[in-house]
């Protein structure tokens, strides 16, 4: 049966389901699932919470006996495997699904195409991808994460109209204004996990937590209920526990490479200590990011001074630049948002920007490293 232009519409319904788990299905995807019988919808559903029901199983929910017969619009490969919760392939054939459209394969190598197999095997008219690019774009940390073994990373930033992210004396509070700040709890409330520095926890004593009464969003409390891991990069164990960061009862991993480990004897109990091997002198980024993905972080965010941030651009491991620039100037000898030495118009590092909007009086700007250019 040839796909439709009714299909694409139900799919786009299914996209839009599947965006309101963006920050509470973590370490899970976020997935939509849309029923129709007759080009009427009966069902829907998108996975609300992880080790909760995943999106066909509300979506079967949702339409009860009408499920029988319908065609199934689903954002990714439901699944053929049983955690939490039982396959998703298995209660779409119980449920009388005739017909089954997916947006893409499940990325995971050990699982993918196994539930469009077992369907096809039942006798359900399996077809897709459709609205593929759209529908990976959903859950780019969970793609990385399965397909390369590493998290998505995000660096983000706050600068001046002139480039700067704080005066030479280390003060940055505050570039950018509340409307931007406020912008920034949604890039937090959706990452597993923060990355900082010690240095910028010593300059800015900032907690780095989901503040759901900034995130404006329908389910901010939910959102912000299972708080990101916060993980501060101190080679040599400088933190000291009367710090905000130390303060706040969410989970926190300090990573060292070299450090004296009596310091931490006294830290807070929500703090674990991790050692690392070194590279260049400074923490292999490469080995964090591993360490990451094992303990099943999707999207990391990185909040951190331009030495880091810059660490992380030069070894190829930024997916996503985000930038909120303020329009004020702040002058020469303020903070560049990069430590990048170039020397010459040839050194210079290509981006493609892929967004720019108005944050109240401020400006976002998205972009991805062209690391081939």
């Amino acid at each position: 049966m040839p796909l439709r232009d009714q299909d694409s519409a139900y799919m786009a319904k299914a996209l839009r389901l599947a965006e309101r788990g963006t920050y509470t299905t973590m370490p899970n995807p976020r997935v939509g699932c849309v029923l129709v019988v007759d080009d009427k919808i009966v069902g829907e559903g998108w996975h609300q919470v992880a080790g909760e029901g995943h999106a066909e199983v509300n979506a079967l929910l949702d339409a009860g006996e009408q499920a029988r017969g319908a065609t199934a619009y689903v954002t990714l490969e439901p699944c053929s495997h049983t955690g939490k919760t039982g396959p998703c392939c298995d209660a779409l054939v119980a449920a009388g699904v005739v017909r089954v459209v997916y947006g893409t394969e499940d990325p995971n190598p050990e699982v993918g195409g196994f539930g469009l197999m077992r369907m096809r095997e039942a006798g359900l008219v399996v077809e897709g991808p459709l609205m593929e690019e759209d529908c990976r774009a959903l859950n780019p940390g969970f793609n990385r994460r399965m397909e390369r073994g590493l998290p998505f990373v995000t660096v983000k930033s706050a600068m001046s109209l002139d480039g700067r992210t704080a005066m030479a004396n280390g003060e940055s509070k505050w570039i950018t204004a509340p409307h931007a700040r406020a912008d920034v709890q949604k890039l937090r409330a959706r990452s597993c996990a923060i990355v900082t520095g010690v240095d910028t926890v010593i300059s800015d004593n900032a907690a780095f937590t989901v503040r759901p009464d900034e995130l404006n969003i329908d389910n901010a409390e939910a959102a912000a209920a299972k708080q990101p891991l916060r993980v501060v990069l101190d080679s040599s164990l400088r933190l000291e526990k009367a710090y905000e960061l130390m303060s706040a009862h969410s989970p926190i991993l300090v990573v060292h490479a070299n450090g004296d480990c009596s310091r931490a004897e006294s830290w807070p109990e929500h703090v674990e200590l991790l050692s690392l091997p070194a590279a260049d002198g400074r923490i292999d980024l490469v080995a964090l990011l591993k360490e990451l993905a094992r303990r099943e972080c999707n999207e990391v965010l990185v909040e951190a001074g331009p030495t880091l941030s810059s660490s992380f651009l030069r070894k190829g491991l930024l997916d996503e630049l985000v930038v909120y620039m303020a329009p004020k100037l702040m002058g020469s000898d303020a903070r560049p948002l990069f430590d990048l030495p170039l020397q010459s118009m040839a050194a210079q590092l290509p981006l493609f920007i892929t967004d720019v909007r108005a944050v109240g009086q401020d400006w976002r700007i998205t972009a991805r490293p062209d690391f081939d250019g």
